[in-house]
């Protein structure tokens, strides 16, 4: 149970096929610091919801599998929906410890950023830990790319444990996302260009049968998705070409209030 001034802590996970790691890594959750634990079932077809419901997790299903963004999209939005002052997407897979979730938060809590991703490679040891070379060589790459386009010198960016402040998920459009795997690129270009802070711990990660990962074909087909979309983020920012995904829903909002306002 969390003290009575702690800020309410929804951890979300987007869940596909996760039945033999789900229980482990919801037991390994901090329930001291999480307020809820909502699971989105994106067409599981082994015993993963079989499992939340024995762990009494507030769970939302889609009738088919629509894609890694797609998960996250309901994830957050029902977050929003719990009443989330802090929410954190921890995957159901047992690759990220879930035991950092004061951790991850804690910068947010205090001041001190608006979003924190939990870094594999900050601490350098991740090929130690089981990393694929070649992801290792490409996540190094598309980092630098992405750093450069952002002004930011953070150690990684394609990690899958992030947590986020309630105004970052209410003021960028994540809706208008892609429903894949760029979805977790594209809501840090939001960030970025929305001025939000972004930190970031070390979390160690591990590789193991059960753990999701992508082929060498699909982080191939990744990667170069990542580069179109610092492409598009660069030229929306240098006013070359607009783009509605990288505006914040508030200053949208305004712009449309001004238009009706000159037109009446």
């Amino acid at each position: 149970m969390t003290p009575l001034n702690a800020p309410k802590v929804v951890v979300v996970m987007p869940a596909y096929n996760a039945g033999r790691t789900l229980r482990m890594t919801y037991e390994a959750l901090p329930k001291d610091t999480v307020s809820t634990v909502i699971l989105v079932d994106d067409g599981s077809t082994d015993e993963t919801l079989d499992i939340a419901r024995e762990l009494g997790l507030e769970i939302f299903v889609h009738n088919q599998n629509y894609g890694y963004g797609a998960n996250q999209k309901t994830c957050y939005a029902e977050a929003l929906r719990a009443g989330a002052d802090v929410v954190v997407m921890v995957h159901p897979d047992y690759q990220y410890d879930p035991r950092l979730v004061p951790q991850i938060i804690e910068p947010i809590v205090q001041g001190r950023a608006d979003v924190v991703l939990g870094s594999r490679l900050k601490n350098g040891s991740a090929l130690a830990q089981g990393m694929p070379w070649w992801k290792y060589v490409s996540n190094r790459f598309l980092t630098w790319v992405e750093n450069a386009a952002f002004g930011l010198r953070l150690s990684e960016y394609h990690t899958g444990y992030r947590a986020f402040r309630r105004e970052v998920l209410e003021t960028v459009n994540f809706r208008m996302n892609s429903d894949g795997f760029i979805f977790d690129q594209e809501i840090v270009a939001q960030v970025v260009a929305s001025g939000f802070r972004i930190g970031e711990i070390a979390v160690p990660t591990r590789y193991f049968p059960e753990a999701s990962s992508a082929s060498f074909t699909a982080s191939a087909v990744y990667g170069l998705k990542i580069l179109g979309l610092v492409g598009r983020y660069l030229l929306h920012m240098r006013g070359f070409v607009r783009s509605l995904g990288f505006e914040s829903l508030r200053a949208r909002y305004t712009q449309l209030s001004t238009a009706r306002t000159h037109a009446a």
